[in-house]
């Protein structure tokens, strides 16, 4: 090697860092041990406590009491008023299938882009109406125009159970107003029919009793 390299190799070499030696450096500041209760022991504890006060049998009977109560009597539909004029038009169930849908053997059933009236296969075999379960002439004129075979009775604010009992009839009630609201129905009595490939929904107004306000 030449003169040259070792001296370029030396002064490569004297540039690097040298090895830092292991040192103690003491402690710098106080250490105290982990003292926060485990989060499983505190929520079993308060459970315990609660268990020994009879909060949780209190609790329990509190949530069933609120359970029965909802399922006696559903949160009602908001937005509805009775209906004073009529109305009437129609709705179009057919829907565009957005992607190919394919049986369990992946033989394919519809091609994306297939137009489907769901009517075509599941006809509406019996009207549906909506009314208000706590307007004592809503349910008059809903039972007595549509016998129980004819028709499906849809309570947008009421107690079904408790009519279904009273009036040996099947009530239902539409939950979270999704059917009022598919259908563009804004007041009661609404009235759902099938009319060939599409269905009529009307909005019909009848009489009220005097003395009766909105």
């Amino acid at each position: 090697m030449s003169p040259a390299l070792v001296l370029g190799a030396i002064v490569v070499l004297a540039a690097l860092p040298s090895p830092a030696p292991a040192r103690d450096y003491g402690r710098q500041g106080e250490v105290w041990s982990v003292a926060e209760t485990d989060l499983l022991a505190q929520i079993h504890g308060k459970l315990v406590q609660l268990e020994k006060t009879g909060e949780t049998a209190r609790l329990n009977a509190q949530l069933k009491r609120r359970t029965i109560a909802r399922v006696n009597r559903p949160i009602p539909v908001a937005g509805l008023t009775r209906a004073e004029a009529p109305r009437k038009w129609s709705f179009d169930p057919t829907i565009t299938v957005s992607e190919n849908v394919a049986d369990d053997k992946g033989r394919l059933i519809l091609a994306a882009g297939t137009r489907v009236n769901p009517l075509d296969t599941v006809p509406l075999r019996h009207p549906l109406v909506f009314i208000d379960g706590d307007d004592p002439e809503q349910l008059a004129w809903a039972t007595a125009r549509n016998k129980p075979a004819a028709a499906k009775i849809i309570l947008v604010k009421g107690a079904p159970l408790e009519l279904m009992k009273e009036r040996q009839h099947r009530f239902y009630f539409d939950q979270g107003g999704k059917l009022v609201s598919r259908f563009g129905i804004r007041a009661v009595p609404a009235v759902i029919e099938q009319q060939g490939r599409v269905l009529t929904v009307s909005e019909i107004p009848f009489p009220r009793a005097k003395g009766k306000s909105l």
